[in-house]
């Protein structure tokens, strides 16, 4: 096997491990709850800590590569994923639980930015297309089989091999890059640690995730606007700061290439709207709707086969037309799928629910696979790390925002009675607030265009066909 292909399937299994855990535990909520004597808001941050610790630890994953090498740092996460997944499932309360969970985030989230890097750089960027076609079909297998194979472990066991189960395939990873990842030579001289960068980026992701977290439950709370005030702060100082150093945690410089700037934009406004989109589709589907928790899940299998078809296409065509007529392709496919989604009613036909979700999958699909593979192309390769860096923070940040930002919408729009009015059905008002969340979830789809527009083709049809 060629050593590129070594290093892109170490950089894919990390990748799977990450995403499982992002979205396996969800599904036993409900058991982890009766078991520890766990609240709601609880229960929200087994999640929520996950994703802290993979938003904390991202901006480090260049300096320690720098300090460890690359094969090093791989070895030592996944042995701390290994440990924080075991102490998950053997927690007997729930803070245990949540603080393993964000040790577990820690060892996640250094997985996809190395294992990133060093799998783009081992590739040319007319070769890079393919290998984003395989990242693609993990990021679209796994949050599908997630909840229903998660399910299955908690019937046939317990909430805690949910944990458990990432273990071995963890494992294997571990020795997998330890026999196969050449052992880099250091670098004689570290660039220094730049903890100032790193404790305000901390502190910024921390109040966002609990600003987006109280502003999702109660979008008026005082409590939420004053950690999204910290947040915007902090983010602002950390922003400043990092513009003057030479070695900054996180180089916010590589954001002056276009290509890599409207990728980010694309995936907060099409895949981070469409995971806004599904959460309140689940609550429209099986609330005014009346579709059983079976009948929605379905939907998400169109979903998923509209979804290959767009990565096959991206695989294909991108390279011949370049990445502005396939976004705009995706964003308008999108667009039009969350719209068939709000004229729908409680008499509307399954096929038309499934239509909406094909278009959705498809559109969405199309502008993440053909945005990251257009997102690297013109980055040079010892600049790699930190635009992996950025570009998985900028992933992180659109999946929490397009949760939180359409959650808020839906509650301001329904009001007082929140989940109540939909569990009762209170009619058109009710059916009147999900149409109108999901018209602007549509327009926010569409924002990204502009930008789009000036995408200059023949300059990354140029870089595309390099050969080094």
């Amino acid at each position: 096997m060629p050593y590129r292909s070594k290093v892109a399937l170490v950089y894919l299994l990390g990748f799977f491990i990450d995403l499982v855990n992002m979205f396996i535990a969800n599904i036993a909520y409900p058991e982890i709850g009766n078991a520890l004597g766990a609240t709601v808001g609880e229960l929200a941050w087994i999640g929520n800590a996950y994703m802290l610790g993979l938003s904390i630890v991202i901006p480090l994953s260049v300096w320690l590569a720098s300090a460890l090498g690359e094969r090093r740092l791989m070895v030592l996460s996944l042995a701390l994923f290994v440990l924080a997944s075991l102490a998950a499932g053997l927690a007997g309360s729930i803070s245990g639980l949540i603080v393993f969970r964000f040790v577990q985030g820690l060892g996640g989230g250094l997985l996809i930015p190395v294992g990133q890097a060093m799998a783009y750089r081992h590739y040319a960027p007319g070769d890079r297309v393919r290998l984003t076609s395989l990242v693609m079909m993990v990021a679209l297998i796994v949050p599908a089989i997630s909840p229903f194979v998660g399910g299955l472990i908690v019937q046939a066991l317990s909430w805690r091999w949910i944990f458990f189960s990432s273990i071995p395939l963890a494992l294997l990873t571990l020795l997998l890059a330890w026999a196969w990842l050449e052992r880099a030579v250091v670098a004689a001289r570290i660039p220094p640690l730049d903890m100032p960068g790193l404790l305000l980026g901390a502190a910024a992701m921390t109040a966002l995730l609990i600003a987006l977290t109280l502003l999702g439950e109660s979008p008026g709370a005082p409590a939420g606007f004053l950690w999204l005030g910290f947040a915007v702060l902090a983010t602002g100082l950390y922003v400043r700061d990092a513009l003057r150093k030479p070695h900054p945690v996180l180089d916010l410089r590589l954001t002056g290439s276009r290509l890599l700037r409207v990728s980010m934009l694309v995936y907060l406004f099409v895949p981070g709207v469409f995971m806004g989109v599904s959460m309140v589709a689940v609550l429209y589907l099986q609330g005014p709707l009346g579709l059983t928790a079976a009948g929605t899940g379905a939907l998400m299998l169109p979903w998923a086969g509209a979804s290959c078809v767009a990565i096959f296409l991206t695989r294909r065509r991108f390279g011949e037309l370049g990445p502005k007529p396939l976004l705009l392709a995706g964003m308008a496919c999108q667009g039009v799928g969350i719209v068939v989604l709000a004229m729908t009613s409680s008499g509307t036909a399954y096929a038309v629910l499934a239509s909406a979700y094909a278009l959705m999958g498809f559109g969405g699909s199309l502008c993440s696979s053909t945005a990251q593979s257009t997102a690297m192309l013109d980055v040079e390769p010892a600049r790699m790390g930190h635009a992996s860096a950025l570009w998985n923070i900028n992933r992180q940040l659109g999946f929490c925002l397009g949760v939180a930002i359409l959650s808020m919408l839906l509650n301001l729009l329904i009001g007082a009675d929140g989940l109540h009015a939909i569990a009762s059905q209170a009619g058109s008002a009710v059916l009147a607030s999900f149409r109108a969340c999901f018209l602007i979830a549509a327009t926010l789809t569409l924002l990204p265009v502009p930008f789009v527009l000036r995408i200059r083709t023949a300059q990354v049809l140029a870089l595309v066909r390099k050969t080094s």
